[in-house]
């Protein structure tokens, strides 16, 4: 005997008729465009002119760190002074300069050599690291004048790479080396107020000095948070990853939770997507009979152009992704290695023309789209922007990646502080990381000192508060890639705490 179940039960009112949907928390946004290139621009510029602005921007920052550490420094009764260039230094003479580091590391790619052995491609990139612990790779000091190479234990526990600026205490031997005793970097440049840029919304949801009826005490936000995410990896070709990538979505617009998850759902203010939202992985081609794969590739190509080689599916899936979030969450947008945009750093925001359903909610075109940035916000790889009145620099991952490279270490967050002391968030660009040669400006030098600082892409989730000498405090985020650990990041825009959040599809 079967026994049947009444399960009209499931089918009721709310146990709260009067509860109202949660309105999304707005989102106080002020994008900086630091990174942003000339549209008419020029590649027949040299490089090495980028070392020499970021020698004459950090330089004068490293000496006065070295002056008030090694001012009155004597060793054997010989007291240290400060030579101007690194050729001006002297054998057996204790003294201090400051200068770029080079690194020659027999590992790292050289374009000159293959230019000199008529590689005229491109070897491809590889993933392993430039450092090796045979000994054979060393440390240089250059500046205009010249380069001497650093030697020293006190090098053996500070990591350095290529392009970063420090300054360094030493003599030199017999060999034409410097003996180095005791190292500088710059440390932490200069850090603006909150709210350095625009003001505090009120009670109303207005900034202070608009028409409202409320008192001007600055709103407490009341736990708004930030959602930082990367490495979506958009492909269509894995069923079970699409479902996660469903339950992400559903997560952010507060579908899939109760009452109370939704309240705090409605609190994420902003989506960031840190770069690599496109997978390049191509899906395989079942029918393998027939024609000819080499035979189907020539037959396809037309123009120079091989159609067969373009998936446009990964770019539709991402963009109707970003199409469902956009009525209810601005998105800001980093591109990463993967994406669609310029390969070389600063990466350039993907066209527009990739988002065909997502794009109706982009700034408009024009003098406007710089001072009203639109609900979805395309932005370059380095990005700078003030969100919730904090200075918030970011990444898509690159530049972490190539620093890794140098080092080794494998501690992400280290690699990424060391960066913030340097006061400079791309040290290997233009060298072993490709960059537009600039002329007049290193947008790379950190003029001033960010509250959050992010990288996307990388391996697994890490995070670390930094101090500097100044009273200076730096939360720095290394923000897992959602293909691999199924992980985002929420940010407290009060506390600037952070949550690591799983996505589990079971």
């Amino acid at each position: 005997m079967v026994k049947l179940e009444d399960v009209s039960s499931l089918l009721q009112t709310p146990a709260d008729p009067s509860q109202k949907a949660p309105i999304r928390a707005e989102s106080a946004y002020k994008p900086l465009h630091s990174f942003a290139l000339e549209k008419q621009r020029s590649y027949k510029q040299q490089f090495g002119d980028m070392y020499f602005l970021r020698l004459t921007k950090i330089k004068p920052a490293v000496e006065e760190v070295a002056a008030k550490a090694w001012e009155g420094t004597e060793i054997g009764g010989e007291r240290a002074t400060r030579v101007e260039r690194v050729l001006d230094v002297r054998q057996g003479e204790l003294c201090w300069v400051a200068g770029t580091v080079y690194m020659d590391m027999r590992l790292k790619p050289n374009i000159l050599e293959d230019v000199s052995k008529d590689r005229w491609l491109s070897a491809p990139i590889s993933s392993q690291k430039y450092y090796s612990d045979d000994g054979s790779d060393q440390i240089m000091l250059e500046d205009d004048s010249g380069r001497v190479r650093l030697v020293g234990d006190v090098l053996n526990n500070i990591p350095l790479v290529t392009g970063c600026i420090i300054a360094v205490m030493g003599t030199e031997n017999t060999n034409g080396e410097f003996e180095v005793i005791d190292l500088k970097v710059p440390d932490l440049a200069p850090q603006p107020e909150r709210w350095a840029l625009s003001k505090p919304p009120t009670a109303s949801g207005k900034s202070q000095g608009e028409d409202t009826e409320m008192t001007d005490s600055p709103l407490q936000s009341g736990g708004k948070k930030i959602a930082i995410v990367s490495g979506l990896s958009f492909s269509g070709t894995d069923a079970s990853y699409d479902l996660e990538l469903d339950l992400l979505l559903e997560y952010l617009l507060g579908e899939a939770l109760g009452p109370d998850e939704q309240a705090n759902a409605s609190q994420i203010s902003r989506l960031i997507i840190a770069g690599n939202s496109i997978s390049t992985v191509k899906e395989k081609d079942d029918d393998e009979g027939g024609e000819d794969e080499d035979e189907k590739k020539t037959v396809q190509k037309k123009y120079g152009y091989d159609a067969s080689a373009y998936n446009p599916v990964p770019s539709q899936l991402f963009d109707q992704f970003v199409s469902e979030l956009l009525p209810s969450i601005p998105v800001t947008l980093l591109p990463g290695a993967q994406d669609p945009a310029n390969a070389s750093y600063p990466q350039q925001p993907v066209h527009s023309a990739m988002f065909p359903l997502s794009r109706a909610y982009a700034a408009e075109l024009g003098a406007k789209a710089a001072s009203q940035p639109g609900w979805f916000d395309p932005v370059t790889n380095p990005w700078e922007a003030e969100v919730e009145g904090w200075r918030i620099l970011g990444t898509g991952g690159q530049n972490v990646d190539d620093v890794f490279k140098y080092v080794e270490s494998d501690d992400r967050l280290g690699m990424m502080e060391a960066m913030c002391r340097w006061r400079c968030c791309a040290p290997t660009a233009p060298d072993t990381l490709w960059s537009y040669p600039f002329q007049e400006d290193d947008p790379f030098v950190l003029k001033t000192c960010p509250h959050v600082y992010f990288v996307g892409c990388q391996p697994e989730f890490a995070t670390r508060v930094i101090h500097g000498p100044d009273g200076q405090s730096v939360r720095l985020i290394a923000v897992p890639s959602f293909s691999k650990t199924k992980e985002f990041v929420l940010m407290d825009t009060e506390t600037l705490e952070v949550t690591r959040v799983k996505i589990a599809s079971r």
